[in-house]
């Protein structure tokens, strides 16, 4: 795969809780440069990254809900509103991970929808399930909820739980959701060989802040 096309299969990644404005500006300059798919940062930096990818192909992406998906729907929903508002034109928002395991499944979907219904026409909405903390069942069946939800991808993971994303999930994940929505692999994809694993797996996105050492082919140390 030329590095053009892996370039925009990437989202280019900044979710440290640390995270200064010139780093910031540092990974829009980069995208800039890469032509990624986005810049995915949270939801305080959402207004800057639209001001720097102004009249880009870039998009701006941030997380809902994160890291750990117990907000209310109430508050998913307005942030959700707010961070497109700002500027976002993608949003990957957290499951309620407990509530699923509860088997609440009315709950996790209308929790889906109402962020789906929030961004319908204005965002795409990608559903972290969060792979690392479900059973085969349990990832099977969020899936399915997301899907049924209306949402435009699933995707594995925060990269702030105990795992990212695997190939046995990415798989798993493109099965159960079939050819039409996007699967996103997130967390541990650090190099060229790790990205074209996961979108030979069915992934069709991926989630990184070694985007620019997958790009060029490079080993890297960097995480998210």
């Amino acid at each position: 795969m030329n590095k053009e096309k892996l370039a925009k299969m990437i989202d280019h990644t900044l979710l440290k809780a640390d995270a200064l404005e010139e780093q910031v500006k540092e990974l829009c300059r980069e995208a800039k440069e890469y032509n990624f798919a986005s810049v995915c940062v949270n939801p305080g930096y959402v207004s800057l990254c639209a001001e720097e990818l102004k009249n880009t192909d870039v998009k701006v992406c941030t997380v809902i809900g994160f890291p750990l998906g117990a907000t209310t729907t109430e508050v998913k929903s307005f942030e959700t509103k707010d961070a497109i508002e700002k500027g976002a034109q993608e949003v990957d928002m957290v499951i309620n991970i407990g509530k699923l395991k509860d088997k609440d499944y009315l709950y996790v979907k209308n929790d889906i929808e109402e962020v789906v219904k929030a961004a319908k026409g204005k965002a795409l909405t990608k559903v972290i399930i969060e792979t690392c903390l479900l059973t085969k069942e349990e990832k099977i069946k969020a899936c399915e909820l997301a899907k049924e939800a209306g949402a435009d991808f699933v995707k594995t993971s925060t990269g702030f739980s105990t795992g990212g994303a695997t190939l046995e999930d990415i798989k798993l994940m493109r099965e159960t959701v079939g050819p039409d929505l996007g699967v996103k692999a997130s967390g541990g994809v650090r190099s060229y060989q790790d990205a074209i694993t996961m979108i030979e797996g069915g992934a069709t996105r991926i989630g990184a802040s070694a985007s620019i050492a997958i790009c060029e082919g490079l080993e890297s140390e960097g995480s998210y």
